[in-house]
């Protein structure tokens, strides 16, 4: 920061007549809002107030929402080598997403992303790098791209693909991760990969592949339109703000949606929802899934399920069996589907299952959760009980981050089963789905060679590597880190940081040459000697992956910076529009992974540009709920390419997957799974391909799994897991706040979100608090010396090898310390017996206390789950200096 605390502009340029004005979308989070860009040279005459001198058309001052510009929306950044303002509001012409041209607070200020050297992201990366006697200086891109493309062909050739990692960002743009696939699963053909959420290359959201759901089927409308509405691991408000704003409390206050929160905190969004006649079900965390089958219960028991629609679209036990091939297979989602633990007969299979199980009545499932029993009986009617005319109510169910990763295979079989009995599946308003975290940019360029994997569960069933593992095991010996924090962002993160420690700046191979046979020579004796090295690529230097490290740092090209393609929550695909130049040599990731693919000797990297690579992805998306090849189709006819055609839908993009019809219309997808759609008879013709997913569900019939969710695979965990009486734990939960989401790269260069949010904090209930002797601005230590971490790559030969219990018990799971320091914020707002903490603060991460144990069946971590110790170190500054953080409530509404 430049200044001790921000300290806003008073004056803003407009634009002028003539300014360029290019569509974009918010990089951020899932929603991605419509953005335009202003831009004009800063030799020329800025815009007037007045309607008929600014590219507005607008008198200022100007009407609520109109395009007013804050200081934040304004930047000035090199455009053809030359300076250039630019105003970067949202889209108030858009025709979908932010219809209101409204923006988040972090959308609000993306101009400030933008490279400017008179701002803090001055420190962006602008030159490849090598560390030479332990310090990293600037190199040319050819010798850091020769010793990269030298030692990697060493790796591969004298100690085997598996001992390549690359750990890479899944959502980012689509031509970045499909030329970082391409190069990791076609050509390297490494089963060490995964993306920046997982240690192993896996779904999310098991449960939902499992029943035939795709993640992001709906449609915002949808959400909108459901009369009552589950959400579970999450507060839209503060994590999807226009979600939110634009779409759920218009269902609420235009016709009275009913929304149901199952998290253990109460939230602005949460609290908005209680005012508007919701519900809170603030269960412990780890316990959805028994609230979740105790509603399930409580609906079957009524008869209140959808049985016309279940008739319809639910699996039977021959369906099942048919259409996934009963016994072994390699494909989990086809062993999971067959299964016994979780495999039924179809509804009343199921149905006497949750019947049978103990745990799931309300009474003992709320005993447990640590809820009202109430709410149990409440949500059920809201969902599924009949209304006086005979009418179903439209209900839909939303989950996201806090419930799928706090239970991972558990609670989305348990979620998809609630879904399918209420009928929840591909009607206007009656949807279920991911609210979503990232955009979505992933286009795989190859498939996951799961069979060179050393992971499996019982029986001959192949699991994809858990790459975390793989690497404290010491068999990684090259780790290319793409675009994420690998340290950070994975659980136990404390021991993996020492493990990369160990393995990198404490071996005694290090760069202590400028000569490039002596540098490539240092780090094959590294590998050889059991040491690793760390390839980086970024837009800043991370700490510590990229500052400690890193070998070898390749500076990237991000958003606004290139041509890039993308798609959002309702998979609209857009064009994000390269508006200005990327500082120094910073090179797009394609770029990057083209270049030294081809010094590897690897085929099919001679791209020229950014719209050459979208063209060959193109045909990978074909039957995907990303399709858009009919773009390309169309693009071609008119003479134009893939880029300059999507260029054309601006904000509004295209909603995916798309068809062509007879005459070179685009037909778009509102919701996948949409069994009320009639699609043109031209069908499949010619250039369309879509999928089954369209108006069925992902299934061999098309119909729904419909599938058991046991308490018993995970309760021995929880158990474990969960706070010790009269030893002072508390559950360690995480996840985002409104203000912040890049919290390790632009967040960090905001001088007013660095002054709001300067350290990491922890939310603790006021009985909890009192206890402790804690207040509100005291600094305190969050600690556990029981952070469990899962060893050894086993190879699974019981049925129960992988449960946790036997794990322990045959010393495959090791204990170890954890601490992070914070400021305390004493709030009702969360669950007696919580904190809540920033999911990834950099210097303080809450996933140093969260058991790096998998989930045994998806292979997933569960994230939002850890224990811990909180006592009180002394006041920190900010508890009686009011300018920067505030403990004033946030559960308001």
């Amino acid at each position: 920061m430049t200044t001790p605390y921000y300290v806003p502009e008073t004056n803003v340029p407009l634009p002028p007549k003539g300014a360029d004005v290019i569509s974009t979308a918010c990089d951020y989070c899932i929603v991605a809002c419509g953005y335009k860009v202003y831009r004009w040279p800063v030799t020329a005459k800025s815009g007037g107030t007045t309607a008929d001198s600014n590219a507005f058309n607008e008198d200022f001052p100007v009407a609520p929402l109109g395009p007013w510009v804050a200081p934040n929306q304004t930047n000035i950044v090199m455009h053809n080598g030359q300076p250039h303002h630019v105003v970067i509001i949202p889209d108030k012409d858009t025709n979908f997403v932010n219809t209101d041209g409204d923006s988040s607070l972090r959308g609000g200020c993306i101009a400030q992303k933008c490279y400017n050297p008179e701002t803090p992201t001055r420190d962006r990366l602008k030159t490849p790098m090598m560390r030479i006697y332990g310090t990293l200086m600037p190199v040319p891109w050819d010798l850091a791209l020769e010793v990269a493309a030298e030692i990697g062909k060493y790796v591969i050739e004298k100690h085997g693909t598996n001992s390549y990692a690359v750990k890479t960002f899944s959502y980012q743009y689509m031509e970045n991760t499909y030329a970082i696939s391409k190069y990791a699963l076609r050509h390297i053909k490494t089963a060490n990969f995964t993306f920046h959420d997982t240690p192993s290359d896996v779904t999310s959201t098991p449960g939902f592949r499992d029943a035939g759901f795709d993640n992001f089927g709906p449609s915002y409308e949808d959400w909108k339109n459901a009369e009552t509405l589950l959400i579970c691991g999450t507060d839209p408000y503060e994590t999807k703000t226009i979600l939110y704003t634009q779409w759920l409390m218009k269902g609420m206050q235009e016709h009275g949606q009913k929304e149901i929160y199952l998290i253990p905190r109460r939230s602005a969004g949460v609290a908005y929802a209680e005012k508007m006649g919701g519900l809170h079900i603030d269960i412990t965390p780890g316990t959805d899934l028994l609230v979740v089958n105790a509603i399930a219960r409580v609906i079957v028991e009524n008869g209140w399920e959808d049985a016309e629609w279940i008739k319809d679209w639910v699996n039977n036990k021959w369906e099942s069996s048919s259409g996934f091939g009963q016994g072994t297979r390699n494909t989990p989602w086809q062993w999971r589907t067959t299964w016994g633990k979780f495999q039924t007969k179809g509804f009343e299979d199921w149905k006497k299952w949750l019947l049978s199980q103990d745990e799931f009545k309300p009474e003992n499932a709320a005993a447990i959760a640590e809820i009202d029993v109430q709410k149990i009986y409440t949500a059920a009617e809201w969902m599924a009980k009949p209304k006086k005319d005979g009418s179903r109510p439209k209900t839909s169910v939303m989950i996201e981050k806090g419930f799928y990763w706090s239970n991972n295979t558990g609670n989305t079989q348990a979620i998809s089963a609630l879904g399918i009995i209420v009928g929840a599946g591909g009607r206007p308003g009656q949807v279920i789905g991911r609210a979503g975290g990232h955009q979505r940019g992933g286009v795989k360029g190859g498939s996951y060679p799961r069979n060179k994997s050393p992971e499996k569960v019982p029986g001959r069933r192949r699991r994809a590597m858990d790459t975390d593992r793989y690497l404290l095991a010491g068999h990684t010996r090259l780790a290319h880190v793409i675009g994420n924090t690998w340290i950070q962002s994975m659980c136990g993160s404390q021991q993996l940081a020492e493990k990369f420690e160990e393995l990198t700046v404490r071996n005694p191979h290090q760069i202590r040459s400028f000569m490039k046979e002596e540098m490539i020579q240092a780090l094959k004796d590294r590998v050889d000697s059991g040491g690793m090295v760390v390839f980086n690529q970024d837009i800043y230097l991370q700490d510590p992956i990229g500052a400690r490290y890193a070998d070898i740092v390749f500076p990237a090209a991000t958003w606004g910076e290139s041509d890039f393609m993308r798609a959002n929550g309702e998979r609209r695909v857009r064009l994000y529009q390269k508006f200005y130049d990327a500082p120094g040599a910073a090179k797009p990731d394609w770029w990057i992974i083209a270049q030294l693919a081809k010094r590897m000797g690897f085929d099919g990297f001679d791209w020229q540009n950014s719209n050459e690579v979208a063209e060959e992805l193109a045909r990978f998306t074909r039957g995907s709920r990303k399709d858009f090849f009919v773009i390309k189709t169309l693009a071609h006819k008119e003479g134009k390419t893939l880029h300059q055609k999507l260029a054309e839908f601006g904000t509004d993009g295209v909603q995916c997957p798309a068809m062509l019809d007879d005459n070179d219309n685009i037909i778009e997808t509102k919701r996948l799974h949409d069994t009320q759609r009639e699609l043109p008879e031209i069908g499949a013709a010619g250039p369309n391909m879509l999928g089954k997913k369209a108006t069925h569900f992902n299934s061999q019939t098309g119909k729904c799994n419909i599938q058991k969710s046991p308490w018993n695979l995970f309760s021995d965990y929880w158990a474990w897991l969960k706070p010790r009486e009269g030893e002072g734990e508390l559950w360690c939960t995480s996840g985002r706040i409104n203000e912040r989401w890049q919290s390790g790269f632009d967040d960090r260069r905001r001088p007013y979100i660095v002054q709001r949010w300067p350290e990491n904090w922890v939310e603790i209930h006021p009985d909890d608090a009192a206890e402790r002797g804690i207040e509100s601005g005291d600094y305190v230590m969050v600690y556990s010396e029981r952070v469990p971490g899962q060893k050894h790559t086993i190879v699974g030969v019981e049925g129960d090898d992988f449960q946790f219990s036997k794990l322990m018990e045959n010393g495959h799971i090791e204990l170890t310390k954890a601490a992070i320091t914070a400021v305390a914020m004493v709030t009702p707002a969360i669950k007696k017996g919580v904190m809540y903490m920033d999911f990834l603060h950099m210097s303080q991460p809450a996933n140093a206390l969260e058991g790096r144990v998998v989930d045994w069946i998806s292979g997933n971590y569960n994230y939002k789950m850890g224990v811990g110790k909180i006592k009180k170190l002394g006041p920190s500054p900010y508890k009686t200096e009011f300018r920067t953080m505030s403990f004033a409530p946030r559960d308001i509404a």
